[in-house]
């Protein structure tokens, strides 16, 4: 996956091959933002934008702008699931919270 970054957001970056430009999309907020252009540094142009105009319409609207993600993941998983998870947590030494956030760490690095 293509993404750029910007201001702490990301953006998803893919090829239309019907109308041949580049579209971009935020991920990890709920707003749907997406932007396109011709070419990488136009679209880079065109992301930095959707970004602060974003910003610039939640901060005259009064609200608070969406953060792509809060630090809090609540996951529902099979009860056998979680109980393998705690008994890993537990023989590594590390809480359920420490030793899940680094299986996830490494799997974003893997998917990367």
């Amino acid at each position: 996956m293509n993404t750029m970054l910007h201001k702490g957001f990301t953006a998803r970056i893919e090829y239309d091959e019907r109308d041949h430009i580049l579209v971009g999309r935020l991920l990890g907020i709920r707003c749907v933002i997406s932007f396109h252009a011709d070419t990488v540094s136009a679209l880079r142009e065109a992301f930095v934008k959707a970004v602060d105009d974003y910003l610039a319409d939640c901060k005259a609207e009064g609200v608070k702008p969406e953060k792509p993600a809060s630090g809090k993941l609540l996951l529902r998983v099979p009860p056998e699931v979680h109980g393998k998870a705690l008994v890993a947590a537990q023989a590594s030494g590390k809480s359920l919270n420490q030793w899940a956030t680094e299986v996830l760490q490494g799997a974003v690095r893997a998917g990367s």
